[in-house]
């Protein structure tokens, strides 16, 4: 099995890379500044997304993890929450799962591959505690995206699904978070595994509870 995962320099992606490694699989890492063994791919930089097809060649995609995303209004007030943040964090939480996919379908048409969202909790409409406004809404975008995604690429076997990772012991997380990494990157993988036509537009937490939306 072939997988593509963004944002794999760090936290969930960087432990799913591992793990997939580990586990016998082809690991195609990406990430903004890489490291070695990883792709450079800016996934808010639309030519840099534009050119992934060609600097992988002729791979089909089995799993495409799309993982990287910014939380950059944490501990924002009301006097916050500049223009500037919420164009970025949209053009990586949102537009760059896009553009990711758009520009991957080949490779995932290739291989009847699935697609695979890392969402949040925050992206809930019934859990609204107030607060990130920016991170809540990108994730409810990038819920959203997913959602209708599924119903567009059904046809193609194409599944879809959007998960929530749990609250985990990352850099982004913090280290009073519920989990650790391994946690939520094994039950992340189960779900991957079980991700099929019938129940591609899932929104799940990392166990495989429904979450609702």
């Amino acid at each position: 099995m072939t997988i593509l995962i963004t944002g794999a320099n760090r936290g969930i992606g960087r432990a799913l890379t591992e793990a997939y490694r580990a586990a016998g699989e082809t690991v195609i890492a990406t990430a903004r500044t890489p490291a070695a063994g990883e792709i450079a791919l800016d996934v808010a930089d639309p030519a840099s997304v534009a050119s992934l097809p060609d600097r992988i060649g002729t791979t089909a995609i089995d799993l495409l993890v799309c993982n990287a995303g910014v939380y950059l209004d944490k501990g924002q007030g009301m006097d916050g929450y500049p223009a500037q943040m919420w164009a970025h964090t949209f053009a990586v939480n949102v537009t760059g799962v896009f553009l990711c996919i758009q520009a991957l379908l080949p490779a995932l048409r290739a291989a009847k591959g699935k697609i695979a969202i890392i969402s949040s909790q925050m992206a809930s409409q019934e859990k609204a505690p107030g607060g990130s406004y920016i991170y809540r809404a990108s994730k409810a975008a990038a819920l959203n995206l997913g959602r209708n995604l599924a119903q567009d690429l059904a046809p193609e076997g194409i599944a879809v699904g959007i998960y929530h990772p749990g609250w985990v012991r990352t850099d982004m997380g913090g280290g009073a978070a519920d989990i650790s990494t391994q946690e939520a990157v094994e039950g992340l993988m189960a779900r991957f595994a079980a991700l099929s036509p019938q129940t591609t537009g899932c929104f799940q937490t990392w166990d495989g509870r429904p979450h609702p939306f």
